[in-house]
Formats: C-alpha cells, structure tokens, sequence
C-alpha cells in the first residue's frame, strides 16, 4: 500500500476545517491567488484596451497563477521528499487547506439553526455568505434553495474537484486547480469588465472540473438513490457546463425542483428549473446536508482505495 496523502489530508480538512487561528495568522493559500488576481487586473485589464487586448491579459493572468502554483507545488514537494519516510504526511498536511469539507458544512449549519428558530432575516443573512443572488427578499423555500444549490456545486469546486487533482498531478495539480477556481470565482463573469479579461479563467476551470463534475454527481446519486434520473435528465439545464450535474443529481435525490429564477444585483434572472417535483423546505435542506456527509465518506473511500492500489 502507498502513502495515503489524499485519505489524511482529507483526514485533516475534516477534523480541524481552516481553523480560525491559523487564518488570523497566516491567511489562506487562497488570498495569496486573489492578490495575484487583483494586482494582474490592474496591469492588464484596462477599460480602454481593445476586447484581444483584455482577453490576451487575462490569459496572462491564468498563466501566472498555474506557474506559480506549480512552481510552488513542486518546489514543496521536493523539500517534502528531503524529510525521508514522513514526506508524505508533510504533503498531505500541505494539501490540507485546498480541501473544503469542514468548511461547506460549516457554512450550512448556521442557514439551518436559523430556520430551525424562524430567524428568516438571520437566515437569508447566513445564506446570502455563500450565494452569488440578492437574498433580502428570499423566503423559506428561496433560501432552503439556495443553500442545497450550493451545497451540491461546492461539493464538486471544495472536495472532489481538489481530490481529484491530488491524486492525479500531486501538491501541484492540487494548488493549480485551486488557483484557477480562484480566478474564475473573482473574474470569470461575462459581464463587464470582466467579460475578455475572465474568459481564459472561466473555460479553464470549466475543463479542470469537467471530469470532477461528473464524479460528483455520481457520488450524490450514490449517497441517497433516486437521482440517477433527475440527474441525467437535468445535468445540462444549468448555464454551467458543470455545475449542472451535481445540482441536477441532487434535485433528483431530494426530490425536489432547484434553480429557477433568481435575482442578481437586482436584475431578476429567468433561469429555468432543475428536477420536477416539490419546492425545497427545511427537510430537504437537512437532507441534503446527510447526503454531502455521505458522499464526503465515499471521496475517503476512493482516497483509501487509490493509495491502495497505489
């Protein structure tokens, strides 16, 4: 049997999350990319540059990211390598912060508790922390929708997405990938001013999760059973060439309808709708919750099975 990198750094994210003192101290490898992202746009994204010129910046950009974090994967896992038989517990706990578990779950249980206590207002509040829409006038079944939309994407962009990279391409593939989901997080929009210059950010990270996106959905529909029509049918409703799986699987799981129209930045967006059933409640929402533990549980089984077969 191998190292088993991926099961302890799971192992890690799962036990302590980012603790809050470590973050108070040092941050997180993420605000480092953002840093970059941000002094980049300065440099390249100018208003009046020609729309090639914004798109060849923003490639720039996303090459700087993956050489950087390659370069720093690389460069750390050979001074991993020089401590002997416990490099591998070094990689693991290096890759430990670009893993999400604890967090995801971290950032649901307050949306919970306050529509367990009819806090509606402390609940679009908590649920409008890990939303991209307006969420001042969302009621019980907006919010319990959102929530469970984010919950399955996450899971894909926090957990397998990472996982995947870490035991394809090591401490490297891992920081790449979670630079370029970075990137597209903060400029891969196609509105302005970010239309050209976020291009290169947005497919990239479209092509890094295409096989993520995949395997995610399949676990969801493998943690609750009943998803696998829903899924299939809904996986490309989505804007997303990805996001739509993992959404479409558990709407088909929960038994619930996901998406729909929504507001951002006060434009109401007429989305269309993600599996036929029922609005999502609070039930669905703690349902959904025991579904991403257990398809948390299966990624440990393919970590475990993956140093195995190692």
């Amino acid at each position: 049997m191998a190292e088993p990198v991926a099961l302890v750094a799971l192992c890690f994210d799962a036990a302590f999350g980012w603790p809050a003192r470590l973050y108070a101290c040092i941050g997180h490898p993420v605000g480092a990319f953002a840093k970059v992202v941000a002094r980049c746009e300065r440099w390249w994204n100018r208003r009046e540059a020609s729309h090639t010129a914004q798109k060849a910046g923003g490639i720039a950009t996303v090459l700087v990211l993956i050489a950087l974090a390659g370069l720093g994967g690389t460069i750390l896992t050979i001074a991993a390598n020089t401590f002997g038989a416990a490099n591998w517990l070094i990689i693991a706990l290096l890759a430990w912060p670009a893993l999400a578990q604890r967090s995801l779950d971290t950032h649901i249980v307050p949306v919970i508790a306050a529509l367990q206590s009819d806090d509606i207002d402390r609940a679009r509040s908590t649920v409008g922390m890990i939303v991209g829409r307006d969420t001042a006038a969302l009621d019980q079944t907006g919010i319990c929708r959102a929530a469970i939309e984010s919950l399955a994407e996450s899971f894909c962009d926090g957990v397998v997405a990472p996982l995947f990279w870490l035991l394809l391409a090591g401490l490297p593939g891992i920081w790449i990938m979670k630079a370029v989901n970075t990137a597209d997080s903060l400029i891969g929009h196609k509105e302005a001013p970010y239309r050209h210059f976020g291009w290169a950010a947005a497919r990239l990270d479209d092509l890094m999760n295409l096989a993520p996106a995949r395997i995610s959905a399949l676990l969801i529909c493998l943690a609750g059973p009943g998803g696998w029509k829903i899924g299939w049918r809904y996986r490309y409703t989505h804007a997303s060439p990805n996001a739509g799986w993992p959404e479409a699987a558990m709407a088909g799981v929960l038994r619930v309808r996901l998406a729909g129209p929504a507001a951002y930045d006060g434009v109401m967006l007429d989305k269309p709708w993600i599996g036929e059933d029922v609005e999502a409640n609070l039930e669905s929402l703690l349902r959904a919750r025991r579904v991403y533990h257990r398809s948390c549980a299966m990624c440990w089984v393919i970590a475990g099975g993956a140093a195995w077969l190692a």
